[in-house]
């Protein structure tokens, strides 16, 4: 009897012990360093979600469209996206392209890239009607500001941040045109909603029409907002074309390049170290040389898994995600660094 009891306390010790470590770790991903008091470093603080696809649609050759629906989800505004946690653990962000108004439902629409990360194919494949989903709550780094008129100017899979900024600026009774580019009509979704709105819509498919005229542009008036995504040349050309570059709002499919990268130093505070970091290489991959275990997870500014807290020193960012406020004490590892030679941060 006694030898029973005593196995039975070692098994619930050794129970409590896995339990205490599984809580300390989630408290800090990069254990055993100490944890923060309010941890930002190494995981998004934004709670996830949970949603079933309830519907999958292909809207046009490529591109699927999902419905995502779970009760409570967070409200949002024209311009948000929500980060997309895919089976295989890869992170990807797909802007919200339903009606805000709709509680409970989110819709998102995913082009296939077959040249891509993988991220695309991975969705095409098992993101099915009926499977569970985890996301992240939305997040909006490209809102729709009031105006009296607006220009708005999509290439391909851009149009799905403007398709609820049209309906928005319709309702407030705002002026507006916008320029849809694409390689042909087949390729271009949502083309029968956009039709309903008339002729303030515009198409232009490639292997028609060439390439999209942006004369609207040029010609907004000085109170008129321009919003354009899509490729870079595409933006490029729009904010080159915009009597006021100022005005004018965009949405990437990529971080934007940053200019000459110098080598630099990241003193890594916690662990008691120092990582040089060369010209041709991230702050991710010099940290995980000495830290491997620093999670990350799209490699280009816009997920948030690789936040790091920024202890002290200038950040020269080029992340697609972080806010002002956040950028004061944070960088994203992938794609930010040093604007002089060094930086300290809580690792």
């Amino acid at each position: 009897m006694r030898g029973a009891l005593t196995a039975t306390a070692v098994a619930g010790a050794a129970w409590a012990a896995r339990r205490a470590l599984r809580r300390r770790i989630a408290r800090s991903p990069l254990w055993p360093l100490p944890a923060l008091e309010d941890p930002v470093s190494g995981h998004s603080p934004r709670r996830p979600l949970r949603a079933r696809i309830t519907s999958r649609t292909e809207p046009a050759d490529g591109v699927v469209q999902l419905t995502l629906r779970a009760a409570g989800l967070p409200a949002w505004t024209p311009g948000a996206h929500v980060d997309v946690l895919l089976p295989s653990g890869l992170v990807r962000q797909y802007s919200l392209c339903g009606d805000p108004a709709e509680q409970d439902a989110y819709t998102i629409a995913v082009r296939l890239v077959e040249d891509g990360r993988g991220g695309s194919r991975e969705a095409h494949a098992r993101l099915v009607e009926g499977a569970a989903l985890e996301l992240r709550p939305p997040r909006n780094r490209f809102p729709l500001l009031p105006a009296p008129s607006y220009v708005f100017v999509a290439g391909g899979i851009g149009i799905t941040p403007l398709l609820p900024m049209l309906r928005a600026a319709t309702a407030a009774g705002a002026g507006w045109t916008l320029l849809y580019g694409g390689r042909n009509r087949a390729s271009m979704p949502f083309l029968p909603e956009l039709a309903g709105y008339g002729d303030r819509v515009r198409v232009f498919p490639e292997d028609e029409a060439g390439l999209p005229d942006l004369a609207a542009v040029a010609a907004a008036g000085p109170d008129a907002l321009v919003y354009c995504c899509g490729p870079d040349p595409l933006m490029r050309a729009v904010t080159a074309a915009a009597p006021d570059p100022a005005a004018v709002r965009l949405e990437r499919f990529a971080p934007a390049a940053p200019g000459p990268a110098r080598p630099f130093t990241l003193e890594l505070r916690r662990s008691g170290g120092a990582v040089e970091v060369g010209a041709g290489e991230s702050a991710l991959a010099a940290v995980r040389r000495v830290l491997p275990d620093t999670p990350y997870s799209c490699g280009q500014g816009f997920c948030g898994t690789c936040r790091q807290r920024v202890l002290a020193g200038g950040v020269e960012h080029h992340d697609e995600l972080l806010t002002d406020q956040e950028r004061e004490d944070s960088m994203l590892l992938c794609v930010s660094r040093a604007k002089d030679g060094r930086l300290v941060l809580d690792l």
